[in-house]
């Protein structure tokens, strides 16, 4: 069923998330959000599904400006808008660039969504269910912990470009990656946080 039948067959007020996917056509984005909230495997949280909701709007804004989204341009304009680790320099600049490329950042947080939102949107408008279960406790911290690294890698990269462009650093075209390890002292043993995530055990532990 598309957004509009779905909208046709209920009546009362309009979600905004439904309002801002009509009024920028973003009829697919819809579906997306509700195939990553009930999917079986790496479901997404209603928070991580709330910034990709607002990612598209700020892209949406950058494109109908003249701007081209190069190299995830959309993706760290957001994070400069909306992280608590952006000092308010840097989230000033970022202002002062959009704004003088012709973006209503004003208009755009306005129309920003949060998680509670995004949850109003799937149950009340898409009817559509988030079932968990004890055994997603570990996809949930997993997920939260690659949020975390991603996070991490998306300032460093930041600040690495920065320096780059500013002629601090000279190296061809830097990409930084985050790679969290987990060390066991007991045994001497390392392992990515997925592989132990996975096993659910050290080696030191399975000869005991």
């Amino acid at each position: 069923m598309s957004d509009h039948e779905r909208r046709s067959s209920k009546p009362g007020r309009e979600s905004k998330v439904a309002q801002l996917i009509r009024k920028y056509e973003l009829e697919p984005l819809g579906e997306e959000l509700e195939h990553l909230w009930t999917r079986e495997a790496d479901r997404w949280s209603l928070r991580a599904l709330a910034d990709r909701f607002n990612r598209e709007l700020l892209r949406t804004a950058m494109r109908e400006a003249g701007m081209a989204d190069l190299d995830g341009e959309a993706a760290n304009y957001y994070r400069l808008l909306t992280d608590d680790d952006v000092t308010p320099g840097d989230r000033v600049e970022a202002v002062r660039w959009l704004e003088r490329a012709g973006v209503d950042v004003e208009r755009l947080r306005e129309e920003f969504v949060s998680y509670q939102a995004v949850r109003t949107y799937l149950k009340t408008y898409r009817n559509a269910e988030y079932e968990r279960s004890e055994e997603d406790r570990v996809g949930r911290e997993a997920e939260s912990i690659r949020r975390f690294a991603a996070r991490t890698e998306a300032i460093v990269q930041d600040k690495i470009t920065r320096l780059h462009r500013q002629g601090y650093l000279e190296i061809g075209s830097p990409t930084v990656t985050v790679q969290v390890q987990v060390y066991c002292s007991e045994c001497d043993s390392q392992y990515s946080v997925d592989r132990l995530l996975d096993t659910g055990q050290c080696a030191c532990t399975t000869t005991q």
